[in-house]
């Protein structure tokens, strides 16, 4: 199983690709970030995180996108702008015919670190520990694109669980 976590930004989207192994270990298979400059319109900024998006999507095969729930702040703008990425995002995904997941920051925190209100550098450390890796991924929003897929992960393996016992 490979998910695509996916961390959606305008400027910056984060996106990690973990993969489980047959002894159910998770393994990082690649992260990273789409950028867009600030001085595009917007319209191009979209398209070019789709196209991108598509093309990861195209290349790694995954078999479910999770993606971070867009988290309300005070600047209304950003939330605007995030959410015309988010939308974008969860179109490449839909067009792919792949299952989406959402998760909010605090069951993301919750699910890696135990604790729902863990900081970032506590998230970051717990992804480079549970992906066995040397460093921890950068930049930040692969990072948290990373713990998102884990997230899924243990989410779905959660799932599988239930549904054996039942």
């Amino acid at each position: 199983m490979i998910i695509l976590g996916i961390d959606p930004g305008t400027a910056t989207t984060g996106y990690g690709l973990v993969t489980e192994d047959e002894a159910g270990e998770a393994r990082l298979v690649r992260c990273g970030v789409i950028t867009t400059a600030p001085g595009v319109p917007m319209p191009e900024r979209l398209l070019a995180i789709h196209r991108e998006l598509t093309a990861l999507i195209r290349d790694y095969a995954p078999d479910a996108v999770a993606v971070e729930s867009l988290f309300f702040g005070r600047n209304v703008t950003t939330a605007l702008t995030v959410g015309q990425a988010r939308g974008v995002l969860l179109l490449a995904a839909a067009q792919a015919s792949l299952p989406i997941y959402e998760y909010k920051p605090a069951e993301v925190k919750q699910a890696l670190a135990g604790y729902g209100a863990a900081d970032k550098r506590q998230m970051q450390e717990m992804v480079r520990i549970l992906l066995d890796l040397d460093d921890i991924p950068r930049p930040d929003d692969a990072a948290d694109a990373v713990a998102v897929a884990v997230c899924h992960l243990h989410s779905a393996r959660l799932q599988r669980l239930i549904d054996g016992a039942g």
